[in-house]
Parts: C-alpha cells; sequence; structure tokens
C-alpha cells in the first residue's frame, strides 16, 4: 500500500497553492495550530475541518483523504493467499512449488508494488528450499546419518509457507527464512 496520509496531502496541496500555513488558517477559519498539528500527524481531523480546508485549497475531498477500497483490499488479500499457498502443491508436483508461483509473479507484478515484493520472496524460497531438498537427498545417499538433514526440510518448509500465508493475510507482509536472493530487485 502507498504510504501517503492527510498530512503529507496537506502540506503537498498548501504547498502547490503557495499558502502559508497562516494563510490557509485565514481562509479556513481553522486555527494555525490545528494545521499544523494535521500537518505533523498528530490530529485526525474531523471531516467537517478537511471540508473547510478542501474548500480553501480548491480541491476535492478525496485529494486530502486517502480512503481504501474494501474491495481492492479483499482481491489483494485473496491474490496473496494465492501466491503464497500455491507452492503447496509442489509437495505432489515436482516443480509446481517454483514454476507456479513464477508465473503468478511474473503476471501480477506490475499490477502492485506488494505482489511484486511478495512473488520475488516466495520463488527465491522455493529456489532454495529445492535446491536444499536435493542437496539432503544426496546427503542421505551418500553420507551416513544424514537423514535428520533430509527429514527437517520438508517439515521446515511447510512450516514457514502456512506461517506467512498467515502473515500476508493479515498484516500484508512475509519473511522467508534461508533465502538465496535469485531474484533481485
Amino acid at each position: 500500500m502507498e504510504d501517503r496520509s492527510i498530512a503529507k496531502n496537506l502540506v503537498y496541496q498548501r504547498k502547490l497553492k503557495g499558502y502559508t500555513q497562516e494563510e490557509l488558517s485565514e481562509r479556513t477559519h481553522v486555527t494555525i495550530r490545528t494545521i499544523q498539528r494535521i500537518e505533523k500527524g498528530e490530529l485526525n481531523p474531523h471531516l467537517q475541518t478537511v471540508k473547510l480546508l478542501a474548500t480553501a485549497l480548491e480541491i476535492e475531498v478525496d485529494d486530502l483523504l486517502i480512503l481504501e477500497d474494501p474491495k481492492e483490499e479483499t482481491i489483494q488479500k485473496k491474490w496473496l493467499l494465492l501466491m503464497h499457498g500455491i507452492p503447496i502443491l509442489g509437495l505432489g508436483i515436482p516443480l509446481c512449488n517454483i514454476l507456479i508461483p513464477l508465473f503468478l509473479w511474473i503476471h501480477k507484478r506490475e499490477d502492485h508494488k506488494i505482489y511484486d515484493i511478495h512473488g520475488r520472496a516466495i520463488v527465491n524460497f522455493q529456489i532454495t528450499i529445492t535446491i536444499l531438498f536435493v542437496l539432503s537427498l544426496i546427503a542421505l545417499v551418500t553420507i551416513p546419518g544424514a537423514f535428520f538433514f533430509f527429514i527437517a526440510v520438508i517439515p521446515f518448509s511447510i512450516i514457514v509457507m502456512i506461517k506467512n500465508v498467515i502473515s500476508a493475510i493479515n498484516s500484508q507482509k512475509c519473511y522467508y527464512p534461508l533465502s538465496i536472493p535469485f531474484i533481485k530487485k
């Protein structure tokens, strides 16, 4: 999500019009202190105050207030759920843990920055886990006692994937430990 707020928008719009805080206060009958507190992000103004500021700046209220579209947020959660959950198919169908997330990332990365960040993290983690799995399989055959390394790779990847599905849905954040950054920004 974009890092925008009413504070930043008010400062931007006020400076765009060339008004000082005092001039804006005179035009709106909102105190200078209130305008200062809004611009510092210390105060969340009432809708009436926002309307007064927008009228004085000759802009729409929507130019000051950033309202999140609930449908867009729901769609993002569904895409994030799909992107983070689909690699579990790789447990049954070889390389689906890499190829399907890679396809989704390529398809969605231009739509929103969050898809690019999450998709890159998912693909990097899945490539890393696949390499670890192959190495553990080789170690299982060649090194006595490497059975525990072989057994630990799959539960580790499942736990990390499930944790990231939950985290992506709740907070739109992800963390994939031990990932090698094959795909960089």
